[in-house]
């Protein structure tokens, strides 16, 4: 499948909003009659709507065709949508004029944002790009999160990641929320850009090769949460809580610059500097002993040197993309 199919998206997620809501949600009376599906009947979000049911029967079997923004707003509010839900809506029945497909090319780094994350001492720091795909990090982001170097460039992905490789399973303490997270953003990411062949062709690996990627896909959920708490449980210094801020690039809202710190005085804290002083002190042996490894490149840059060799299947174990505690 080289894209998306928007006009099923319409009325899959229409109907998984549907389903989410009760009658007495929304100030109608349930007279106990049986329902086949769980939430509201169409002639029921009809009625919330003041549109007809066959109007609306046509937007959920994918005939979005010219529908006018004052009823998508009235079917958005009668479904109760927030803000990103109903961006995603009109994303979804008025997409805009097709747009030149995106370059299969790695996105580029601006030179000024890597020295940028490399001068951000002690704060963990990646860059994401479309299909939330890493193409930058520093020194202490690799450190936390898994050296994004020792792997292929095509798998350095966070939606990937986190359905895919053992280790970032085992690093999230809260992995049913941040499994979530990831796949609402690429939901949206989805709406924004359908004729993405990339994406199409993630989305097709992960619905075959992870049943619980699969489910989240088809639950239709999205958000943009661009700030949090996350929970990590890591292999050398324990469980830590990282705050973390999404900052994306004025220039290049493709581009967004995510940054992590720790609450001052916390244990979460100690852990951080304990894990960047382990790290500075590896890195200073390799350097010694004349080693380039790929989690030495600077911010990322993707000098991909390994000094591990890769599993039976090819890809480098979990482990391997952490530091090791007994050289540190």
């Amino acid at each position: 499948m080289d894209q998306l199919d928007q006009r099923a998206c319409l009325g899959e997620f229409l109907r998984s909003r549907r389903a989410r809501l009760r009658p007495e949600d929304v100030g109608m009376t349930d007279y106990g009659r049986r329902r086949r599906v769980p939430g509201l009947r169409r002639e029921e979000l009809a009625q919330l709507a003041g549109v007809s049911v066959a109007y609306y029967t046509r937007l959920e079997q994918r005939d979005g065709h010219n529908v006018s923004a004052e009823v998508l707003d009235a079917i958005a509010r009668a479904l109760r949508l927030d803000g990103t839900e109903r961006a995603h809506l009109m994303d979804l029945a008025r997409p805009k004029a097709r747009r030149r497909r995106l370059s299969r090319r790695p996105q580029q780094v601006r030179p000024a944002l890597r020295t940028l994350m490399d001068a951000m001492d002690g704060v963990p720091a990646y860059l994401v790009g479309h299909r939330q795909d890493v193409i930058g990090w520093n020194r202490l982001a690799a450190a936390v999160f898994g050296d994004f170097g020792a792997l292929p460039a095509a798998e350095r992905n966070l939606v990937r990641l986190m359905f895919l490789d053992p280790a970032t399973a085992e690093l999230y303490g809260e992995w049913e929320c941040q499994a979530c997270w990831v796949v609402s953003n690429l939901r949206l990411y989805a709406g924004q850009h359908p004729d993405d062949e990339q994406l199409s062709a993630l989305v097709g690996e992960l619905s075959v090769k992870n049943e619980e990627f699969r489910r989240l896909w088809a639950a239709h959920t999205v958000a943009d949460k661009t700030h949090g708490v996350k929970l990590l449980r890591h292999p050398l210094v324990g469980e830590m809580r990282l705050s973390f801020e999404t900052l994306t690039l004025p220039d290049d809202p493709a581009q967004s610059l995510i940054t992590f710190h720790a609450e001052p005085g916390s244990a979460s804290e100690d852990a951080l500097r304990l894990l960047a002083s382990w790290d500075a002190q590896s890195t200073a042996g390799q350097t010694t002993a004349g080693q380039t490894t790929a989690g030495q490149t600077t911010a990322g840059q993707g000098t991909d040197t390994r000094s591990t060799a890769p599993s039976a299947a090819g890809r480098p174990s979990g482990a391997a993309r952490f530091p090791d505690a007994a050289t540190a």
